[in-house]
């Protein structure tokens, strides 16, 4: 992973190989984020997606392999109990088939390249659990 910061967030590059969630909270960690969003774009070939069902409240976890454009990496960087929390959706599309899939990013292994912006925000915002939905919800 490379980077550079700027007055607004940080631009990464992934290389093949390497895993998003991953490199993205040791890049959270390392520079001591508290609040960011993210956006990004690339390819992988090992992803692993979780799709909620509101009304069991659990998640459904689906892997693909194989060659995937990432044309949309969405989401937030917040914190729970002190440590960083990634709330990551992606939505991945087959080059050969064109079938799409989306959902809650669990892991993904870069197959070419990840094009990440992280705008970073002034403060903190938590989570905590609801009981009622299932989910770490904001916590202002």
């Amino acid at each position: 992973m490379e980077y550079r910061k700027f007055p607004q967030g940080y631009v990464l590059r992934l290389d093949p190989g390497e895993e998003i969630v991953g490199s993205l909270t040791r890049l959270v960690e390392a520079e001591d984020i508290q609040l960011a969003s993210v956006s990004a774009l690339g390819a992988a070939n090992d992803v692993t997606i979780g799709i909620f069902n509101t009304v069991e409240k659990q998640y459904y976890s689906h892997r693909y392999q194989g060659d995937y454009e990432i044309s949309a990496l969405v989401g937030n960087v917040t914190r729970k109990d002190g440590h960083p929390y990634l709330h990551l959706h992606i939505t991945i599309g087959n080059p050969v088939t064109g079938e799409v899939h989306a959902g809650h990013l669990s892991s993904a292994t870069i197959s070419a390249t990840l094009e990440l912006f992280l705008q970073v925000w002034d403060g903190q915002v938590g989570r905590k659990f609801s009981d009622a939905v299932g989910l770490n919800l904001l916590e202002f």
